[in-house]
């Protein structure tokens, strides 16, 4: 234990080494301490009873709800880290639900989560995550703010807008859809220095095609999930011009035919175009040379070009770009299950975009474990800066469990 304690005061003298105050340093460094510390919950006051002498229930309180460090400068602290261990292939996007008893917590409100798979009372996070299939980290936070908490919204609650001096919720911050703070980390992100190899993202954030342009016109490669309603017509449809009488102006080049939606793209391919793709091992026995079961379904991959006004093309050009349509087909479905949209080059093999599309489910992973094991969900404070160091916390906490994973011997025992 004297060993993971050293390796956890270095590794907090890294991350919290921009603080001017000791006092700073010293109870961020207790707070992480106290998520990896055995315990059902990880809210402030059974923490302190673990602690020992770092157990000040007023100090740690102050710290995390109102002392007035930047969380960003953690973060952009634990994004180096995190960058120069993992080496990542991607950077995720995703959300997860903090669900909530009462409505007094910043930006509570009913909306959909997938952590209820419904509408519920919750609070909303988007986050970040470096990532390959072997590890990853959450490096950025944002809380969402729902139409009923911004003012300038007509869905303003005026309970709730005047809950927001209460919550410490900053005049500039309002409601916008969530690929708009994720577009903003995606910047905050390469200010740091960090190179991003690829974004992925699930429907929710894929089927904006506002979030799609905004990764293009960074000139960024993604691999996002998008419904099957989404249209495009094959690469090989190109526009037409049509005839010109010579009087007024000249009509636009136009497709011939409408663009179809990806779905019956996929189906007009037929099911003897899925091919199959084993991607990863999972988590179950089996039989494969490692003991674990692979991963394994039928996937169908076409070059499209989706409709509307694409982005990095002049403004007279008629032809939409290209890209990549990759559809999951498992050999049991009648039809397609899933779709992901992708500009990666066109020579790409198909069990690489496969391998990289569903590289998300390593947010999947992270949230487990930050919510089981390190009280991700635990906050009790009502503050949006509160929200924003305790997951900043959270995220440190997780990512010095996965240094430690990465870094012990292969031949000493899994650490508990």
């Amino acid at each position: 234990m004297a060993g993971v304690r050293e390796d956890l005061e270095a590794f907090a003298a890294e991350l919290f080494g921009g603080f001017f105050r000791a006092d700073q340093r010293r109870w961020g460094q207790a707070y992480v301490r106290g998520l990896l510390l055995d315990g059902r919950r990880k809210s402030v006051e059974p923490m302190t009873a673990c602690l020992g002498e770092d157990g000040n229930r007023q100090a740690l309180a102050h710290f995390i709800t109102f002392s007035p460090w930047d969380p960003a400068h953690v973060r952009a602290r634990l994004g180096w880290r995190m960058h120069e261990v993992i080496n990542p292939e991607a950077l995720i996007i995703d959300d997860t639900g903090f669900l909530k008893d009462g409505d007094a917590s910043a930006c509570v409100s009913r909306q959909y989560t997938g952590t209820a798979g419904k509408v519920t009372n919750c609070q909303v996070g988007v986050s970040v995550h470096l990532a390959t299939d072997r590890a990853s980290a959450a490096v950025n936070w944002r809380l969402f703010v729902p139409a009923s908490w911004d003012p300038a919204s007509p869905e303003a609650d005026p309970v709730k807008v005047a809950r927001r001096g209460r919550c410490g919720i900053p005049d500039r911050v309002g409601h916008v859809e969530k690929w708009q703070p994720a577009l903003d980390m995606i910047d905050e992100t390469l200010s740091w220095g960090i190179d991003i190899p690829l974004v992925v993202a699930d429907t929710g954030y894929g089927d904006a095609a506002a979030f799609r342009h905004g990764l293009e016109e960074r000139d960024l490669p993604y691999a996002v999930g998008i419904s099957g309603r989404h249209t495009a017509h094959p690469a090989e449809a190109r526009p037409v011009q049509p005839t010109y009488a010579g009087t007024g102006r000249p009509p636009a080049a136009q497709y011939p035919e409408p663009a179809h939606a990806v779905k019956d793209l996929v189906i007009a391919a037929g099911k003897a175009a899925a091919r199959p793709v084993s991607w990863r091992e999972g988590s179950q026995p089996g039989k494969s040379r490692s003991g674990v079961k692979r991963m394994y379904s039928h996937f169908v991959a076409l070059r499209v070009r989706p409709a509307g006004r694409g982005v990095n093309k002049a403004a007279d050009d008629p032809e939409l770009p290209e890209r990549w349509l990759l559809a999951e087909w498992p050999a049991d479905e009648k039809e397609p299950v899933q779709f992901w949209l992708s500009n990666l080059p066109s020579g790409m093999p198909l069990a690489t975009l496969v391998r990289l599309a569903k590289l998300r489910r390593r947010v999947e992973h992270d949230y487990r474990e930050m919510k089981q094991a390190l009280g991700l969900g635990h906050f009790e404070g009502r503050t949006f800066t509160g929200w924003h160091h305790h997951v900043t916390l959270v995220s440190a906490a997780h990512a010095f469990c996965t240094l430690r994973r990465l870094t012990r011997d292969p031949k000493d025992p899994a650490p508990a």
